[in-house]
């Protein structure tokens, strides 16, 4: 529990702090396609175990941050690619990792206890290994992201005037994809490859309700995100739930009680 706790402090950090830069350029379902490429990655790691002894002692999660890495780096040249539809490399890459995970996981035997764990998130079951590689992969983050948060601000609010301005843009934006894919992989213990993305995105949904700047949005979504992680988790171990599912729904009733409560106020106030 003290694991996951430590792990939650920094997934809960870095998912939004990425996401609501996605959520400003409209990228946010990149995180879906990711994820699923990187349950390809899982696969290849559990495959490479059933088949090589000396692969036993490998974490599949590295196989899947190796995976998510290149899928993003793939996904910006694709986006090169089709300049005039660049949407469209989000659902050939999530097309490719899913199918190719289908794949090897039916070469492994099926689907099986590790791969439901990667699949829903069970954080309760952190290795102090994946909690160290967690924390480097957090540090990274943020180190990143505060370092060149001006420059990113600027690609992701107008990319046009970022290329104007004789900013870096095309290294940025691959440095940034890498990050993207950094913390796709870490959170996969927390929320799982199918709910990764909704941890970028839906604390950032909630935060933007009431944030007046993007500064505000940023630390708002981030304490939104903290807070539903925390809560989420001691759900999950008192009342012996899917981690990521509990933190998940625990974001989606903050939403919906945040909609509702701006409802109620603006219709007390005009009546």
């Amino acid at each position: 529990m003290q694991n996951a706790f430590l792990v939650g402090i920094v997934v809960g950090i870095v998912a939004p702090l990425v996401g609501i830069f996605l959520v400003m350029r409209r990228l946010s379902l990149i995180a879906d396609a990711l994820s699923h490429l990187s349950l390809s990655g899982i696969a290849t790691g559990l495959w490479m175990q059933s088949k090589w002894l000396w692969f036993q002692s490998l974490n599949p999660l590295y196989i899947g941050m190796l995976f998510s890495v290149i899928g993003a780096l793939f996904v910006d040249r694709l986006r090169q690619v089709f300049r005039g539809y660049q949407e469209i490399a989000i659902p050939i890459v999530m097309a490719f990792g899913i199918a190719s995970g289908i794949v090897l996981i039916s070469a492994t035997n099926g689907f099986n206890v590790d791969i439901a764990g990667y699949l829903f998130g069970n954080i309760l079951v952190v290795s102090k290994q994946e909690l160290i590689m967690t924390w480097m992969a957090g540090i990274i983050v943020v180190f990143f992201v505060f370092l060149f948060y001006r420059q990113l601000f600027a690609i992701h609010l107008d990319e046009e005037y970022a290329s104007l301005s004789g900013l870096p843009k095309k290294w940025l934006q691959t440095a940034f994809m890498i990050i993207v894919a950094l913390v796709i992989a870490v959170a996969i213990r927390v929320v799982g490859i199918l709910l990764v993305s909704a941890l970028m995105t839906l604390p950032v949904a909630i935060s933007l309700q009431i944030a007046q700047s993007f500064r505000q949005a940023m630390i708002g979504s981030i304490l939104v995100s903290q807070l539903a992680v925390m809560l989420g988790l001691v759900f999950a171990y008192y009342f012996d739930l899917a981690s990521g599912g509990a933190i998940v729904l625990v974001l989606i009733l903050m939403l919906l009680l945040m909609i509702t409560g701006k409802k109620l106020i603006g219709w007390l106030r005009t009546g």
